[in-house]
């Protein structure tokens, strides 16, 4: 194993010494630590694409001290140990790999997607209790992000061929869909409308899949967009004297419309 990868391990295991270790370490659990499993994952998210690498490369210890984590609990309680979590990633990539580590040809990436679906899927039946209630869908961790997990749900499904073939029935989709939004709307039924905005959304990721687009990401873009055009309002605002609950809705939008014209020139 590694100098540095060894160190980290004695320190974590030091760390958790129930006579002289760090009170806080000592305290944490499985449960207690998954709040921290995901920051440092966006905190990652957020170095690449700043593309600043000093950043990442320590938001990238900042995860690993987390599996680091997870492994000496697991290894305190008898579960599995940091070698085993090693091992069970190595012997996992190179039996997903036949084409790199064995002998399998794919002519192309539609080919080896599917069989990394399949192998995928056979992981998931050997592993199921009892393989003849096996759904293609299971095994998809329930805490994943709902456009994450809406869309990879659907490509379970496509991998099966229940898809679309083309993307223009896509489109008809979604406008089908917002207009049975508008229908539940004037209808009153709030339940109503939840589940059309919900399937509006899940017929948007669809569309997203079809056009090679991750829905999760873009949104984030979106959302980050939104937040800089927003915030150049507030400075236009603030540069007024005003608040922004003085102005009327007409003069936000000559910012917005402004924002958008100066952020496009920055960009």
């Amino acid at each position: 194993m590694l100098k540095n990868t060894q160190q980290l391990l004695d320190i974590m295991a030091r760390l958790r010494q129930p006579e002289d270790g760090c009170a806080w370490d000592i305290k944490q659990d499985f449960n207690s630590l998954i709040p921290y499993v995901i920051e440092e994952a966006y905190e990652v998210v957020d170095a690449i694409e700043r593309n600043d690498m000093d950043d990442l490369c320590a938001e990238l210890g900042d995860l690993l001290l987390q599996v680091v984590f997870h492994a000496q609990i697991a290894a305190e309680r008898g579960h599995f140990t940091f070698e085993q979590v090693s091992e069970a990633i190595c012997n996992k990539l190179v039996r997903r790999h036949p084409h790199v580590f064995a002998d399998a040809v794919y002519n192309s990436d539609a080919e080896r997607h599917q069989a990394w679906e399949q192998a995928k899927a056979d992981e998931r039946q050997e592993k199921h209790k009892n393989p003849k209630q096996i759904s293609v869908l299971d095994g998809m961790a329930a805490s994943l992000p709902a456009l994450l997990e809406c869309e990879k749900i659907q490509d379970r499904a496509a991998n099966f061929g229940f898809d679309w073939t083309a993307v223009e029935p896509v489109f008809d989709k979604v406008q089908e869909e917002l207009d049975e939004v508008k229908e539940a709307w004037a209808s009153g039924d709030q339940a109503h409308i939840e589940e059309e905005i919900g399937d509006l959304l899940l017929v948007t990721v669809n569309l997203a899949r079809h056009l090679n687009i991750n829905p999760e990401l873009a949104l984030k873009h979106s959302t980050k967009k939104f937040s800089k055009r927003f915030q150049y309002i507030e400075q236009k605002v603030a540069a007024t004297g005003r608040d922004l609950r003085e102005c009327q809705l007409a003069e936000l939008d000559i910012y917005w419309d402004e924002a958008k014209l100066a952020l496009k020139k920055q960009a």
